[in-house]
């Protein structure tokens, strides 16, 4: 373990515990699916069944260029990135979808399955892009001047994945998480305001595997969770020391959904592998211990939990899964729509099949209960960008397209 900083420092950048700001602060921030990267959005009044033709489409654009990335929306402003001849861009739009700035960051990810991965990260005034390539940007939110530049890769002895790094910026009070994968620097910790090294772990010197990390501030000591290559690693996220490691082997080499975590209980998925497992965080998190494990193997479309229910889509099979999150036993298995994405508001879940399908499910646990469904027709490539619910707008990325449809 290389500490940089005192711990005492260290300590002092965790007096905002969230992943967004307190109280005081009226900057917005936004993330990784929502503000617990669990796939809820705190949605109120939404439709609770579409129009045949789906719901309005409020506005559209054509013109991203190639990515996956999903919008992130603060302080009136949607943020979202795409790839032209091999360079990102952001885009910024304002609610109405005016196009209001496009700024270049530089190289993204051309070699396979092309464009943007990793979702911007707002947060205090500040912006946070990811390439595929492994780059840090932090940009002024409001000049979009840069105010640092991290090559983790290089700086940090990392091994760009297959596919490109894809882990969206996960960040805690003044601190910044990220994984290089290096076999020194696997996991590390930089202040977010200047990008200076806090501590570095060397983990399981092992490479990442495509996954954002999750944060846990409820148990004895802050821990920050990843998917790093076969295992899934727990870290004390004061100090960079690893607790546990628990196997999670898949054929592919790729876990990139987020683990889900609600008191005490931790979900991890796999795509094709070990399947979905809970795990009990036991000893203030300095521990775990096994719980169940479903066959449910999402790949990367999230899962997400309404009461006591887990929902998500399964990559070897093709169904849709209802697994019940006390016991891990599968209540349904339904293939009557492509697998794919998921998130829930306001007591709905909204589908995003790889197919194109937009579909609005009633989450019960005795079947799946499909109200309503549309095709998406505009956009370009692979239907793999998470949607996002903001203000009663559900936003639908599909390569260089971006929708929004009132909701």
């Amino acid at each position: 373990m290389k500490k940089i900083l005192p711990l005492f420092l260290v300590l002092c950048l965790f007096v905002v515990t969230g992943c967004n700001n307190g109280e005081g602060n009226k900057q917005e921030n936004s993330q990784w699916r929502g503000q617990n990267r669990d796939g809820v959005y705190n949605e109120k009044g939404l439709l609770k069944q579409w129009p045949e033709a789906g719901p309005e489409l409020a506005w559209s654009f054509e013109g991203l260029g190639e990515g996956h990335t999903s919008v992130a929306i603060a302080n009136n402003k949607i943020y979202i990135t795409g790839m032209t001849d091999s360079i990102g861009n952001l885009y910024i739009f304002d609610l109405q979808g005016n196009l209001l700035q496009k700024k270049e960051y530089g190289f993204e990810w051309n070699t396979n399955f092309n464009g943007t991965r990793s979702t911007v990260n707002v947060n205090d005034g500040k912006l946070y892009i990811f390439s595929g390539r492994g780059v840090l940007y932090c940009m002024d939110e409001a000049t979009l001047a840069p105010v640092w530049t991290k090559d983790l890769l290089n700086e940090f002895d990392g091994t760009n994945l297959k596919f490109g790094m894809t882990e969206s910026p996960l960040i805690v009070g003044d601190v910044i998480y990220a994984t290089p994968g290096g076999k020194t620097n696997n996991f590390i910790a930089l202040n977010k305001l200047t990008g200076e090294l806090l501590w570095s772990s060397t983990g399981v010197a092992m490479p990442t595997t495509y996954c954002s990390p999750q944060y846990i501030g409820d148990l004895e000591i802050p821990i920050v969770v990843n998917a790093i290559d076969s295992s899934l690693v727990a870290f004390n996220a004061q100090s960079g020391e690893m607790l546990w490691v628990v196997e999670q082997k898949n054929p592919y080499g790729i876990s990139p959904n987020t683990p889900l975590y609600e008191k005490g209980l931790l979900l991890s998925t796999s795509g094709g592998g070990t399947g979905t497992q809970q795990l009990r965080l036991t000893n203030g998190g300095r521990s775990v211990e096994w719980v169940w494990t479903n066959e449910l193997d999402n790949k990367m479309g999230g899962i997400v939990k309404v009461g006591d229910y887990v929902y998500g889509s399964g990559e070897k099979n093709h169904f849709w899964y209802c697994v019940d999150w006390k016991t891990g036993e599968t209540k349904y298995k339904s293939n009557e729509l492509g697998v794919g994405d998921v998130i829930f508001a306001d007591g709905m879940l909204y589908c995003y099949s790889d197919k194109g399908e937009v579909a609005l499910v009633k989450p019960t646990p005795e079947k799946f209960d499909l109200i309503s469904k549309f095709n998406i027709t505009l956009g370009t490539d692979q239907h793999w960008a998470h949607p996002v619910i903001h203000k009663g707008i559900l936003y639908v990325r599909h390569g260089d397209a971006l929708m929004a449809y009132k909701v």
